[in-house]
């Protein structure tokens, strides 16, 4: 079975939208990536780290979905990280109400011994350095690297940025973090210049209008699954990033003909995120919800076309 590293923020979140707030509930990159990806027949560890005050009854059901939390550091008498935001009507956008850095602004990775030569390598969304430490733990050069990031990096940490991409197969961004990153507003011509900085892969994401892959000059395209509500957004790309990098990790093939298989499981699983708040809807996730949901995805995206030049 292959194996699955994670690196990400455990956190708490509380949460503001349209539809209501919550107070500190369960969150983090490493959270939902994890939890994406324990629906898929991998070996994954998060490498992370909490605080004191984090119940070890959240820990347990991460181990109960079969996740290696060796790589967790508890930080005696310190604090989890935490942040609180408050979403737009249109949900599309967000004010950060407050965050508090705690225990990860000391963090300094650990991968668990059992992991440093882990086939695929999921780098969530933290600082570039320390994803870059990760990389520097591995036993060799993994089958697959995957590396999230957002524009708090490009404006603080850009040189930091551009040198972990360079060690990287593939990055995930959204459509903003990607003309900011290129310099350019079309997403083609974003996604070639990213091509130039060292990912052979660029992930965009579009929110409700789905995630576009490039790779080269091949160009594929997944819609999100139309939706009657839309609760939180929150983690919905990282929730696709777990189902994306665990049905790679699966499947043993990392062709970008099954990467636009992986768009699609991306996609499949960040469908339920959104639907209740933080990570709610995931853990009482079943399999047989997401494999039902999946036959919907190809429903919505199969069709046949006769191909007949105009007469």
């Amino acid at each position: 079975m292959n194996k699955l590293l994670i690196v990400g923020t455990v956190a708490f979140d509380a949460i503001e939208t349209p539809f209501g707030k919550t107070d500190k509930i369960l969150g983090g990159a490493g959270t939902y990536i994890g939890l994406s990806a324990s629906f898929f027949n991998v070996k994954s560890a998060i490498v992370s780290v909490v605080g004191e005050d984090f119940p070890q009854e959240y820990i347990d059901m991460l181990i109960n979905r079969g996740i290696d939390v060796s790589g967790l550091e508890v930080v005696k008498g310190g604090k989890t990280f935490f942040w609180s935001g408050r979403y737009h009507n249109d949900l599309n956008s967000r004010d950060t109400l407050e965050t508090q850095l705690n225990v990860l602004a000391d963090f300094k990775p650990v991968v668990p011994q059992n992991f440093n030569d882990a086939d695929v390598v999921m780098l969530g969304n933290l600082h570039p350095l320390i994803q870059s430490s990760v990389l520097d733990q591995m036993e060799g050069q993994p089958k697959l690297v995957v590396l999230d990031t957002m524009n708090f990096w490009m404006d603080c940490a850009l040189a930091e940025l551009l040198q972990v991409m360079k060690r990287v197969d593939v990055i995930t961004i959204n459509d903003e973090e990607a003309r900011q990153l290129s310099g350019e507003y079309s997403l083609v011509k974003a996604a070639a210049k990213i091509h130039e900085m060292g990912p052979k892969y660029v992930v965009i994401k579009k929110g409700e209008h789905g995630a576009l892959l490039f790779h080269n000059r091949h160009v594929f395209f997944a819609p999100a699954l139309p939706l009657e509500e839309v609760f939180d957004p929150t983690g919905a790309g990282d929730t696709f990033a777990g189902g994306f990098t665990g049905y790679i990790a699966q499947s043993e093939n990392i062709s970008f003909e099954n990467m636009k298989n992986a768009i699609i499981y991306g996609s499949n699983m960040a469908s339920f995120c959104v639907e209740e708040f933080g990570t709610q809807r995931m853990v009482r996730l079943h399999k047989e919800e997401v494999l039902e949901r999946l036959q919907q995805f190809r429903a919505l995206t199969q069709f046949d076309i006769a191909l007949e030049t105009a007469k």
